[in-house]
């Protein structure tokens, strides 16, 4: 089994799809039109995919600090990038929800940042993360 997309409801389908094509190198996949007037369109990146769908109005969670805290919500999207000043100097009117923050007392060189996209969903930016060499197994297993 593999990772596949994440589903992304936009409210604004072509500058959503800029943020990810300009910032984080996805590119079109796949277009599917519907019903003639509505599209899905799936953007890649290596092997995972973003699908994006025009959203319905309505109320949406909010887009603060590191993303939504209630159940059946996407918290964030995370990018590991080398440098994350770099990626901020590019990305021109983003609005920055948290940090940079720096987590040296888990992994040294640890970097992060919380940025929003078009739409309000919230984008993690780290760099320097690294996985644990021996994590605790899961409960029960």
């Amino acid at each position: 089994m593999t990772w596949s997309h994440v589903a992304l409801n936009c409210r604004d389908m072509l500058a959503t799809e800029r943020f990810y094509t300009g910032h984080f190198g996805y590119q079109r996949a796949r277009v599917v039109d519907l019903d003639g007037s509505a599209q899905i369109v799936f953007l890649k990146l290596d092997r995972s995919y973003l699908e994006l769908f025009q959203a319905d109005e309505g109320p949406a969670a909010a887009a603060v600090a590191d993303g939504p805290h209630v159940p059946g919500t996407v918290r964030h999207l995370a990018f590991q990038v080398d440098d994350i000043d770099r990626v901020l100097g590019g990305i021109e009117g983003v609005r920055v929800t948290l940090g940079p923050l720096s987590f040296d007392t888990f992994i040294p060189g640890w970097r992060t940042v919380w940025i929003t996209d078009p739409d309000g969903t919230v984008v993690e930016i780290s760099q320097g993360y690294t996985d644990q060499d021996s994590p605790p197994p899961c409960p029960g297993h």
